[in-house]
């Protein structure tokens, strides 16, 4: 099964989405929004800016 992107409210009602595996374990989470509609838009932002985003190792 291919993962998938989950869109919820969470406890304090506050919108938010999670990307899960196939296997359905929680890879990413994505912050609290005030709206659906915003993370609905968090969400298409991530598949349009970041489908083949590189990988940058942060020293510090």
């Amino acid at each position: 099964m291919a993962g998938k992107l989950e869109l919820y409210k969470d406890r304090a009602g506050k919108w938010r989405f999670r990307l899960k595996a196939g296997n359905g374990q929680v890879i990413a989470t994505g912050e609290a929004y005030e709206s659906k509609s915003a993370a609905q838009n968090g969400i298409e932002s991530i598949k349009r800016n970041a489908p083949d985003a590189p990988v940058v190792e942060i020293e510090g």
